[in-house]
C-alpha cells in the first residue's frame, strides 16, 4: 500500500465506492445493535458470533468444519484440519483481550497471535517473531509471491507507525488494509491468513465500529468463498486506487454478511429456538 498524503488511509476512504461500502456497513451495524434481543442477551449473541468467526476463519484456511463440529469437539490436537480449527478458535477468544495493547504496540499483538495460533505446533524458536530470510511459509491459499525478511520488517513498522499516528480513516478501511497487508506480507511460517483476520477483527472492535464483537467478518468471507477472496485480494495487490477499493467493498460485504449472521442468532434467540 503507498500513497502520498499525510493520511494515506484516509485518503483511501474517499475512493469511489468507498464511501458507499463504508455507510453501508455502518448502516447495517447500526440495525443489529438497535435488535431488541442485544438489550439483555448481547453476551450470548457475542460468543455466538466468536464460534461462527472462528469456524469461518478457518474454513478460509482449508479446514471447512461444520458448525456444529466445530460447537461439538473438544480436542484440536489431532490432524493439521484439526489444528487449524483449534487455532481459530483460540484466535478468537484472544482478541478482545488484545485491545489496549493494540492501540500501543500493534507489532506486540501481531506476535501474540502468532504464538496463540501456533499453540506449540511450531518450532519454539519461530513462534512469535517475523520469520528471516530463508524461512519457509506455509500458507496455501495464498500463492503471491512472498517480501523477502527485510521487507517484511519495513512494511510491518510501516503498517504499525500508521496505526499509532491515528487516522480519520473509517474503521472499515483500517481493517481491510491491515488485514490486506499481513496477508501480503505473510510474516510468520504459517496461520497467516487466520492472524490476518483476527487482526481486522481487532480493528473492527477497538475502532468502535464493532465494539461487542457481534459483527463476524469472517463469517462473510467464508460466505463469499475462496476464490472470491483471493480475486479480491490480488486486487490489494496491484497496489491501484481500483484495487484497493475493490478490496475493501470486499471487506465491507464481509462485515455485511456477518451481520446478517448475527441478526438470524438474534432472531432465533429472540424465538427461543437457540
Amino acid at each position: 500500500m503507498s500513497t502520498t498524503s499525510s493520511d494515506p488511509l484516509a485518503t483511501l476512504g474517499t475512493l469511489p465506492g468507498v464511501t458507499d461500502a463504508v455507510d453501508s456497513v455502518r448502516k447495517a451495524v447500526d440495525r443489529v445493535y438497535g435488535h431488541r434481543v442485544m438489550r439483555r442477551r448481547s453476551i450470548e449473541v457475542t460468543s455466538e458470533a466468536a464460534l461462527r468467526g472462528a469456524r469461518g476463519s478457518a474454513a478460509l484456511s482449508g479446514a471447512d468444519w461444520n458448525l456444529e463440529e466445530v460447537r461439538r469437539r473438544t480436542d484440536f490436537t489431532g490432524d493439521s484440519e484439526a489444528r487449524v480449527v483449534g487455532a481459530a478458535l483460540r484466535l478468537t477468544a484472544e482478541a478482545g483481550q488484545l485491545l489496549s495493547i493494540w492501540r500501543q504496540s500493534p507489532l506486540r499483538v501481531l506476535a501474540r497471535l502468532h504464538l496463540v495460533a501456533a499453540g506449540g505446533a511450531a518450532p519454539e524458536d519461530a513462534v512469535g517473531r517475523p520469520r528471516l530470510a530463508g524461512e519457509p511459509v506455509d500458507e496455501p491459499l495464498i500463492e503471491a509471491p512472498l517480501p523477502d525478511a527485510d521487507e517484511v520488517a519495513g512494511r510491518l513498522e510501516g503498517l504499525s507507525g500508521l496505526i499509532l499516528s491515528g487516522s480519520g480513516a473509517p474503521a472499515l478501511v483500517t481493517a481491510a488494509v491491515v488485514h490486506g497487508e499481513l496477508l501480503a506480507l505473510r510474516p510468520f511460517g504459517g496461520y497467516n491468513g487466520l492472524v490476518a483476520r483476527t487482526a481486522e477483527r481487532i480493528v473492527l472492535i477497538g475502532s468502535g465500529l464493532d465494539p461487542k464483537s457481534i459483527c463476524p467478518a469472517e463469517v462473510g468471507h467464508a460466505e463469499q468463498g475462496r476464490a472470491a477472496y483471493v480475486a479480491a485480494f490480488e486486487r490489494y495487490l496491484s497496489g491501484t486506487p481500483e484495487g484497493m477499493a475493490a478490496w475493501i467493498a470486499h471487506c465491507g460485504r464481509a462485515v455485511e454478511l456477518g451481520v446478517r449472521e448475527s441478526t438470524a442468532v438474534c432472531e432465533a434467540l429472540q424465538r427461543g429456538a437457540a
